[in-house]
């Protein structure tokens, strides 16, 4: 019985399945479908473009001004002193006396320690005792030269003898100086480790003076600046341990690039302040660019794309593309070149939201 129900069916299966469809129908179906399908999708693009156009963005803008556009080169320096010498002895010798303390002011020449010179001061002695004699020889022997009594040769001899015996003294006393310590300058002793009974070397052993009333920073400027930093400069100088600062010029910019470095030295004199000392961090912003009557915007508004540089104006609360040529950039302004005018209502705050015939609404003017 289960074979009788069983067969049948499977024939009226194969059967079913092997009726050829109606293509025509088919195509009718989808082509049916389709038309649904583009009216469908034509009310969806109409609803999307009315929204569309009914939306607008928020957005900053700020008005195009005519102005003055400066660039820096911001660097670190050091301040020293103009006059900062280390002065050494002559020649090796015992300290046998010093006459100045660390801070002491002192002046050109003046003698700031003493080293053993007995042997000379003694030298000196037998000098001066020869000239003495020398000059009572030459004294007499004048008086009777001018009595027409003795010879000339006698006379010459006495005159030759007289002033050698002087060039001899001043000979050593010249080489008694090398045995002090002399300061080249004015200024104040700002170093000093010596102490009595030291032998003291020449270029080892000294004592350096600095004219605090004198100086300067000194910085290094990095080789591509070369073309733009030089003497005469505008300059802004920081001093952060000092909490002081000033404005004024480039005093030297040297020539030679450094070849280890590739860096080229300036220094810059600075006014006498009690808050500056050598030794001081500085932080130097050269004005290497500067120009008037031009126009700088902020570094946000600005576009890039494949064709350049653009930005966004406002006309009348529609966003209009402007292309642009771009400048220099520094402390987040950019200098615009070509493209704007004083007056244009640019784009800040939410350029990067916007296309170009888009709505937009300000709802703040930045400054």
């Amino acid at each position: 019985m289960k074979k009788f129900i069983y067969i049948p069916f499977l024939v009226l299966l194969a059967a079913c399945a092997g009726k050829p469809k109606d293509k025509k129908a088919e195509l009718d179906e989808l082509k049916k479908q389709q038309a649904d399908l583009n009216t469908k999708i034509t009310k969806l693009q109409a609803d999307i473009g009315t929204t569309d156009s009914a939306k607008t963005t928020d957005v900053s803008v700020t008005e195009v001004k005519d102005g003055s556009f400066t660039n820096y080169v911001q660097i670190q320096g050091k301040i020293d002193a103009q006059d900062n010498v280390t002065t050494y002895p002559q020649t090796p010798a015992t300290i046998t006396a010093i006459y100045v303390k660390p801070g002491q002011h002192v002046s050109k020449g003046q003698v700031l320690a003493q080293l053993d010179n007995s042997v000379m001061q003694q030298n000196i002695a037998q000098y001066e005792a020869q000239v003495s004699l020398n000059q009572q020889l030459f004294d007499r022997q004048k008086n009777l030269w001018d009595q027409k009594i003795g010879t000339e040769v006698q006379y010459l001899q006495a005159q030759t003898a007289l002033q050698a015996s002087k060039k001899a003294l001043e000979a050593q006393k010249k080489q008694s100086a090398l045995f002090r310590i002399v300061s080249p300058i004015n200024g104040t002793v700002d170093q000093m480790d010596l102490k009595v009974g030291q032998y003291a070397q020449p270029n080892q052993t000294g004592i350096r003076i600095v004219n605090a009333d004198a100086l300067k920073v000194k910085a290094d400027v990095p080789e591509s600046y070369a073309a733009s930093v030089n003497t005469g400069n505008d300059v802004q100088i920081l001093f952060p341990d000092a909490k002081d600062s000033l404005v004024t010029k480039v005093t030297f910019a040297a020539k030679a690039i450094d070849p280890t470095s590739r860096s080229f030295g300036v220094e810059i004199k600075l006014p006498q302040r009690s808050s500056l000392r050598p030794n001081m961090t500085a932080i130097l912003k050269i004005a290497n660019y500067s120009k008037s009557n031009t126009i700088a915007v902020p570094v946000k508004a600005i576009q890039k794309s494949e064709n350049g540089d653009y930005v966004f104006v406002n006309q009348n609360g529609v966003a209009k593309q402007v292309n642009v040529k771009s400048g220099v950039t520094y402390n987040g302004k950019t200098e615009i070149l070509s493209g704007l005018k004083a007056g244009d209502k640019l784009v800040v705050e939410g350029a990067t939201e916007i296309e170009d015939g888009d709505k937009i609404k300000v709802v703040q003017s930045a400054n």
